[in-house]
């Protein structure tokens, strides 16, 4: 296993850990109270490693995973894992720190089986689709 792989595997294993020790909620900000029955419905999107499922790059593995502590970990086959900071905003709302950019994105669909996130990025707005990762999980090898 190479280092990218065991550091992902760790922090993946961390992540469903923290979940299991306790109810998953994301951290609020100041502006925004979120009651706990809300916090609740949107569970399903914690501590779970999400693969996108649409892209048509030809690049696998673009994958994300919310932990309850408001860690974004980003990873996928082809890049180096990014860590950010991520908040509920409202019941169908998110945003996180990317790059220094506040990315904002509407939960359109979310239940165990799938994710969908339409990113607001500037006047344009992404659609993104992920379900939870199968495991075992091995990236493929790519082309060099």
């Amino acid at each position: 296993m190479d280092t990218k792989a065991a550091i992902l595997a760790l922090l993946a294993a961390w992540g469903f850990a923290a979940g299991a020790a306790g109810p998953a909620f994301a951290q609020d900000t100041e502006e925004t109270s979120i009651e706990p029955e809300e916090r609740v419905k949107n569970a399903p999107l914690l501590n779970k490693v999400w693969v996108r499922q649409d892209d048509d790059s030809g690049l696998p593995g673009v994958m994300h995973i919310f932990l309850e502590d408001g860690t974004l970990v980003s990873d996928s086959c082809w890049e180096t894992y990014r860590l950010s900071s991520w908040q509920q905003v409202s019941e169908s709302a998110i945003s996180w720190d990317e790059d220094g950019m506040t990315i904002n994105a509407d939960i359109t669909a979310l239940s165990e089986t799938e994710l969908v996130l339409n990113l607001k990025l500037g006047a344009e707005v992404l659609e993104q689709r992920f379900a939870p990762a199968a495991v075992p999980y091995v990236c493929p090898d790519m082309v060099k």
